[in-house]
């Protein structure tokens, strides 16, 4: 079965128009009209080989929070719908990440509760025109949607771009660890309660 998804989003600040291939090979169309979140999510894809379509339209006059916020809304229901009942899936998934001077541990557990510990700080507010905070509200959006337990740690880094652009690298390794058929356990649910 593929394991894809398609989410339409629209609210009275945004419109969004997403879909996901977990099994892809990291091709991207994507266009928010935030560049440097453009970036961000075209660096998850290719470092979790997803094949990912967002074309987003939201209210920039105001500011960037409820473009990156939905839309980390929809990824995170994205990826709980092609999962489905996450039968024969490894589940846990982690990465630590150099970025130049920065390195950045995500690990991830698919385990349908949410829980987000998000450790990185960043040495200044603005990376270009992007609200640094942003980048902790987009994956707060994602791992309450996923229903996901995702814990990113910043073990040192002086750059906010390196450490974001970390960020995303590291978690969409873990991620992609995660949603992995786990070749000792087909068709099993990896959990006890044989649920997820």
């Amino acid at each position: 079965m593929p394991r894809t998804a398609t989410i339409a989003r629209q609210t009275n600040e945004t419109k969004i128009d997403l879909s996901l291939n977990l099994d892809g090979s990291g091709q991207a169309r994507i266009e928010t009209g935030v560049g440097f979140f453009d970036h961000m999510l075209d660096l998850f894809v290719r470092h979790g080989a997803f094949d990912l379509q967002v074309q987003a339209a939201g209210d920039l006059h105001v500011d960037q929070h409820h473009t990156v916020e939905d839309v980390g809304i929809c990824l995170g229901q994205a990826f709980k719908q092609a999962l489905g009942d996450k039968t024969g899936i490894r589940r846990y998934g982690h990465m630590t990440l150099p970025m130049e001077e920065t390195l950045v541990t995500s690990t991830v557990d698919l385990s349908g509760r949410y829980f987000l510990v998000f450790g990185p700080t960043f040495p200044s507010p603005k990376i270009g025109e992007f609200d640094s905070e942003l980048v902790e509200d987009f994956w707060q959006a994602f791992a309450a949607n996923a229903l996901c337990n995702l814990h990113v740690q910043l073990h040192y880094g002086r750059n906010s771009h390196h450490i974001s652009e970390a960020v995303f690298k590291g978690t969409a390794r873990a991620l992609r660890m995660a949603v992995e058929e786990d070749p000792r356990s087909p068709g099993v649910v990896p959990s006890t309660k044989g649920t997820l």
